[in-house]
């Protein structure tokens, strides 16, 4: 079984040995093995990939989470095959619906193989969209729409997240967080292509460059390198020369991202790639 462990929490002395020796025991062999101290956070992290002949992960999570307790840090173990018939997805918004809907749309027709466990919002907008289709829905947010990123977290674990879809989520998540969920289990919509116009006004700096070619990107959120670099899929769309940018908005909000989106996590779910020491690779079965 393919397998997925990650440790965060506050920076020590070996604090991977123990992780590492366990899983080792047990046979394991390690695929892949990251360590980060962030040390303006005192913070550490850690990433292993591992290959373990088990077909019921209770065993293992039970035995990390008691050195995770005894070292203070935040243990998550979590397999692919686990559910890979119908991965569970976390589905995160702000404003935006159109995203949100065409994904609980490509679900319901079973153009994604997948399950909507959650909504999760750190504004209103989109609840509508969630009591529509039946999805528990949260919200995360203040007034001003600042994120309590700890229970964002304490969701995710609670509905037994697979995955986590960023639709259009305008908030930044830490780099905790990142690393929890970190191994290809973070998706987030870039209403622009990448790397050519990143950041928050990706149609407007295009426009700029009087570009006639949009696009919105699909990619692995992955902590500690630039967004965007993990490329899952890519959607464009072209207009004729004096399009208004008011008209090539619409055409990106309304129809090439949510295809952008939908088409991104069908192959995530379906399996169809994966991402290995920060690359999008096709998986090999």
């Amino acid at each position: 079984m393919h397998i997925v462990i990650t440790a965060v929490g506050p920076d020590n002395v070996r604090l991977a040995d123990p992780i590492i020796h366990h899983v080792t025991g047990q046979g394991a062999n390690i695929a892949e093995i990251q360590m980060y101290d962030h040390d303006e956070l005192a913070l550490f992290a850690m990433l292993l990939r591992i290959h373990l002949p088990v077909t019921e992960l209770t065993e293992l999570r039970n035995a990390l989470t008691a050195i995770g307790e005894a070292k203070k840090l935040s243990v998550r173990v979590w397999s692919p095959e686990e559910r890979a018939e119908r991965p569970r997805l976390a589905i995160c918004t702000t404003y935006r619906p159109e995203p949100p809907l065409a994904l609980l749309r490509a679900i319901r027709d079973g153009q994604i193989r997948a399950d909507a466990a959650v909504m999760i919002g750190n504004r209103h907008a989109c609840r509508g969209i969630a009591e529509q289709f039946g999805v528990p829905w949260f919200s995360i947010g203040d007034e001003k729409g600042n994120a309590d990123d700890n229970r964002l977290v304490a969701l995710l674990d609670e509905h037994q997240v697979d995955y986590v879809v960023l639709a259009r989520y305008m908030r930044v998540l830490p780099a905790a967080t990142c690393w929890k969920f970190a191994g290809g289990r973070i998706i987030n919509l870039h209403h622009g292509l990448l790397p050519s116009f990143p950041g928050l006004r990706p149609y407007q700096d295009a426009y700029a460059g009087r570009m006639l070619t949009y696009g919105a990107t699909c990619h692995f959120i992955v902590p500690e390198l630039d967004a965007g670099n993990q490329i899952i899929y890519q959607s464009t769309f072209t207009v004729p020369p004096g399009t208004k940018l008011d008209e090539v908005t619409r055409l990106g909000q309304e129809d090439n991202e949510p295809r952008c989106l939908v088409e991104g996590v069908r192959r995530v779910v379906s399996r169809e790639v994966q991402l290995h020491f920060h690359r999008v690779v096709a998986r090999h079965s």
